[in-house]
């Protein structure tokens, strides 16, 4: 990242942080009480969240409720404004999060031994849900699961109808055959057997 970059997203974070709403009012209290500005006690809170995240208990829920939490947050907001752009950059976040949940659940087993793996997997999800041309998300859709995806999206289809048509029939099968016994118990039930 250029140090321009850096700056430009410091200055962005330091005009949000003076904004008028509940947690700016917050960081203002704390700040008026210690005498720290209110960055460097965002950024001691930043640090404090990335160290219980590494050796914290409970890292896996605080890392799946960041992953989850702003997300669907922000995907809401986007559902409910007039852009389409928003819109599409939070559906791309679901997809690389389901892709990756998927590939969590198979390889779970080996994940369990990577030291840190709560730590990297939130950066990672913080990666993929970053905004601007960092956004981890629209990378990892653009270069991997879309070329898959349109490599095999015929196949994938044809499967889906046919499993379509199976879980019909087989419901008609189930729907006929429930409506047979409740015949049968009437008949049953009317000749007093």
């Amino acid at each position: 990242m250029a140090a321009a970059e850096v700056k430009s997203y410091r200055e962005k974070l330091e005009k949000y942080l003076y904004e008028k709403n509940a947690f700016t009012d917050l960081l203002a209290t704390a700040e008026a009480k210690t005498g720290v500005k209110r960055v460097y006690i965002v950024y001691g809170l930043m640090g404090l969240f990335l160290l219980y995240l590494a050796i914290g208990y409970g890292a896996s829920f605080l890392c799946a409720f960041t992953g989850f939490v702003y997300p669907a947050y922000c995907s809401v907001k986007a559902i409910e404004s007039e852009r389409k752009e928003d819109d599409t950059q939070w559906l791309t976040y679901w997809v690389v999060y389901s892709v990756f949940g998927l590939a969590e659940f198979w390889f779970d087993i080996l994940l369990f031994w990577i030291p840190f793996y709560y730590l990297l997997k939130c950066l990672f999800l913080l990666y993929c849900m970053a905004p601007g041309s960092y956004n981890g998300s629209e990378m990892i859709y653009q270069r991997i699961i879309r070329p898959f995806v349109l490599r095999h999206q015929d196949k994938v289809d044809r499967f889906i109808d046919q499993a379509g048509k199976r879980a019909k029939e087989a419901l008609d099968t189930a729907e006929g055959a429930a409506g047979q016994f409740a015949a049968d118990a009437v008949t049953k039930g009317l000749k007093g057997e």
